[in-house]
């Protein structure tokens, strides 16, 4: 990956965040105005990425999660065909990954 792919957003670099239901939806969208863009995020995108992170930081040794995105023909009602799901990855390689992907060596 080159460089000119990547954006990095420091917390000082966002505008504002803002989180709620538009009118007319049942779901959550979480926006992010950042260097005068809105990035928009739905309510399972977020929900996807909290999982993520509080298995990340509530764990006694796990050091790193790659969720998927993954379409599903069978689940629990209420859920929608695509998720980002978990997969089986070896920590190392991912933190391995993450590090090639950021640009640290």
């Amino acid at each position: 990956m080159s460089r000119c792919d990547l954006e990095i957003y420091r917390n000082s670099d966002i505008e504002f965040i803002l989180l709620g239901t538009p009118k007319g939806h049942r779901h959550l969208r979480l926006v992010v105005k950042v260097k005068g863009r809105y990035i928009v995020f739905h309510e399972a995108t977020v929900a996807a990425i909290v999982r993520a992170y509080t298995v990340i930081k509530t764990h006694p040794t796990k050091t790193a999660i790659k969720l998927v995105g993954s379409h599903l023909m069978e689940r629990k009602k209420g859920y929608a065909e695509f998720q980002l799901l978990e997969i089986d990855a070896d920590e190392a390689a991912l933190v391995e990954e993450l590090d090639n992907i950021l640009g640290i060596k």
